[in-house]
C-alpha cells in the first residue's frame, strides 16, 4: 500500500514538472551515468515513466557534475562507483526542454541491496542488443559508446 502511494506521488510530481518546465523553460543540467561490466551495461525503468533508460537525474545546487552522478547512482541503484570518464555533454532543446546532459561511464562498481521506489526495475543488457522500449537517449549513448565519435563536443541528445 505504502509503495504503491509513493508511486502515485513519483507520477504527479513528474508530471508537475513537466509543466513546470513547459511554462518557465528552466535551464537546466542532468547526469546520466553507463554502468558497463562484461560487454553489458545497467538500465533502469522508472515506476513512472515507460521504458528503459541510463540512471541518472539533475544536478543539485553547488554539485559537481561528478557528485550528482554519483549521488543518483547510489540514490537509484545503491551503486558505489570507482573511477568515473566523462563520456560527452548532450543539449535537448527540442519539446520545451532546455536541458543539457553529462554522461559519465564506470566500469568499476559495486551494488548494493538498497532499493528506490522511483526505480521499478534494473537489469544488465549486452550494449549491442538492448531491450525493447529503449529510450532514444540511451540507445544513442549506447550507440556512440560501441563506435565513439572522435573528440568530446556538445551534441543534441
Amino acid at each position: 500500500m505504502k509503495r504503491s502511494f509513493i508511486i502515485i506521488l513519483y507520477k504527479i510530481a513528474y508530471r508537475l514538472n513537466q509543466l513546470r518546465r513547459m511554462v518557465l523553460r528552466p535551464l537546466t543540467v542532468g547526469v546520466k551515468i553507463m554502468l558497463v561490466r562484461d560487454g553489458q551495461v545497467l538500465l533502469v525503468r522508472h515506476t513512472y515513466l515507460a521504458g528503459w533508460f541510463l540512471p541518472g537525474g539533475g544536478v543539485k545546487r553547488g554539485e559537481t557534475l561528478e557528485e550528482a552522478a554519483r549521488r543518483e547512482a547510489w540514490e537509484e541503484l545503491g551503486a558505489k562507483l570507482g573511477e568515473v570518464t566523462l563520456f560527452g555533454i548532450y543539449s535537448d532543446i527540442q519539446s520545451y526542454r532546455n536541458e543539457h546532459i553529462a554522461v559519465f561511464v564506470c566500469d568499476s562498481f559495486t551494488l548494493t541491496d538498497k532499493q528506490d521506489y522511483e526505480i521499478a526495475e534494473s537489469a544488465f543488457f549486452p550494449r549491442q542488443s538492448p531491450p525493447p522500449g529503449i529510450s532514444s537517449g540511451a540507445y544513442s549513448r549506447l550507440k556512440e559508446y560501441h563506435q565513439p565519435l572522435p573528440a568530446i563536443k556538445a551534441r543534441i541528445w
